[in-house]
């Protein structure tokens, strides 16, 4: 009799999850949407190469603002209320852009995206990880991973759709809007969506606890997460909250180069995600496959079937994530990088520099290094979609203690986002100085990362947030299972 209702608790908490990820589905919407609309907007606005570096990854110190930021006001509103206020940013942003006067008002409407961004970053994960049981808590965290890459597939498609219909992304299409303003624009829909499906999620129990709403608590951990003592759990989560003040960037502090050790470790994890390169991958995609052989108008096609990969390995994850657990799969992940990023640098020792119509040189791979580079690109996305990918997201949502959980996120999602940052804006000059120079420098840090991995993560397969640990020394499965022991 008691099987039904645990799968309609089950149930129930999935649909809620799936709503909160929606925040992840914006985030890979917003940062890959303007990959179709550069070039036209760029013809549009006159700008020379620097001022459209500029447009395209000004969204990202926005994500890394939004991200810093999202900790605090999660705090001090809710988790829901951050919400829809990341929704109402990617509403105006969405509308702004598609009716951008000049590349400054872009700009700023893109760094408004990004604040969306990054606070969707930050307050998905932490949402997730506090209203799912510990038992599946992975799957439903990587929850937010497949909503990002799902997020980058329909950008590509709708930007390929709409540049399709009115016979190119400078062309107009409706209203007398060129199709380019209308990728833009499209994203309101998604933003829309979004703000309607916050508006009817539960707050989180461990934030309404911090709060003294234990009522109401409760009735989320009873409807939603399948706790079968309620009473207990409210007292498991007030045993680790500290009621007495607000959490700020201040509880962070410890003796460790200024920092709580969990804190480096989330910020490493973060840093460590985006310094292996995945983003020149998708940003610089059409150089790499023209390199190899590709015709630019198959550059698109060969995008979208990257991020339909990305969509399959992110749902291997899901499956793998809580049956496995997250170092073994993150080693594992650091090891397959490591070995197809270096056979990337030594396929690219052997291009040749050819110089193109407008004077540029760019890097050609006769064989057999094209089908090397070509295939260990792929294997790169394999191994990195199917552990860091995922992975980072569901550790930030869960490593930290509950009382700093948020504002520690918000930090580590901060540094990721300017790590997304220097790799991005950094990989021309690294070009610059030769491909293999530059795989070989994200090949470096995938190693580096295999030995992070192995003597600073701790294994949260399992554990209770109550049971997560200032210190890595005091590792959480230890006291899970100490806690169970008793």
């Amino acid at each position: 009799m008691d099987q039904p209702a645990v799968s309609r608790l089950n149930g129930r908490v999935i649909g809620i999850c799936l709503a909160a990820a929606m925040g992840g589905f914006l985030f890979g919407f917003d940062t890959s949407v303007i990959n179709g609309a550069v070039d036209a907007l760029s013809e549009d606005f006159n700008l020379g190469a620097g001022l459209q570096g500029f447009a395209v990854s000004s969204a990202l110190l926005g994500c890394a603002a939004g991200a810093w930021f999202a900790g605090m006001v999660a705090n001090k509103l809710g988790r829901v209320p951050t919400m829809l206020i990341a929704a109402a940013l990617f509403f105006a942003s969405a509308l702004g852009s598609g009716l951008a006067f000049g590349v400054t008002d872009l700009i700023f409407w893109r760094v408004l995206g990004g604040l969306g961004v990054g606070a969707a970053s930050v307050i998905a994960p932490a949402y997730i990880a506090e209203v799912s049981p510990a038992r599946v808590r992975g799957r439903l965290g990587s929850l937010q991973q497949l909503a990002i890459v799902t997020g980058i597939f329909t950008a590509l498609l709708s930007d390929a759709v709409l540049a399709d219909v009115a016979g190119g992304a400078g062309e107009q299409l409706w209203f007398g809007r060129e199709a380019w303003r209308w990728m833009f624009m499209a994203e309101a829909i998604p933003a829309a969506v979004y703000g309607l499906f916050a508006l009817r999620l539960p707050e989180s129990p461990r934030f309404l606890v911090a709060r003294g709403k234990l009522d109401q608590a409760s009735q989320v951990l009873y409807d939603f997460t399948g706790v079968a003592n309620v009473n207990l759990k409210i007292e498991e989560i007030r045993a680790t909250l500290d009621h007495e003040r607000e959490q700020s960037l201040g509880d962070l502090r410890g003796d460790k180069f200024g920092l709580k050790p969990v804190v480096w470790i989330g910020i490493l994890l973060s840093v460590f995600q985006q310094f292996v390169g995945i983003n020149v991958i998708f940003y610089y995609s059409t150089t790499l496959w023209r390199s190899v052989g590709f015709e630019e108008g198959d550059a698109l096609t060969v995008s979208v079937i990257t991020s339909v990969t990305n969509i399959v390995v992110t749902v291997v994850a899901i499956i793998l994530v809580d049956k496995i657990g997250r170092r073994i799969m993150l080693l594992c992940g650091s090891i397959g990088m490591a070995l197809s990023l270096g056979m990337m640098a030594v396929a690219f020792s052997f291009a040749t520099l050819e110089t193109l119509a407008d004077g540029t040189q760019e890097a050609q791979l006769g064989e057999p290094w094209a089908m090397v580079a070509l295939v260990s690109a792929n294997v790169f996305v394999v191994a990195f979609g199917a552990t860091w990918g995922p992975l980072v997201w569901v550790l930030l949502g869960e490593l930290f203690p509950n009382r700093i959980r948020a504002a520690a996120l918000g930090v580590a999602a901060a540094a990721q986002w300017l790590s997304n940052f220097a790799i991005s804006t950094s990989f021309p000059t690294m070009a610059e100085i030769g491909l293999p120079f530059a795989y070989g420098f994200y090949a470096t840090f995938a190693l580096i990362s295999f030995f992070f991995v192995y003597f600073a993560v701790p294994e949260t397969k399992g554990m209770e947030l109550e049971d997560m640990s200032d210190s890595p020394q005091a590792r959480p499965e230890s006291a899970g299972a100490a806690r169970r022991t008793a």
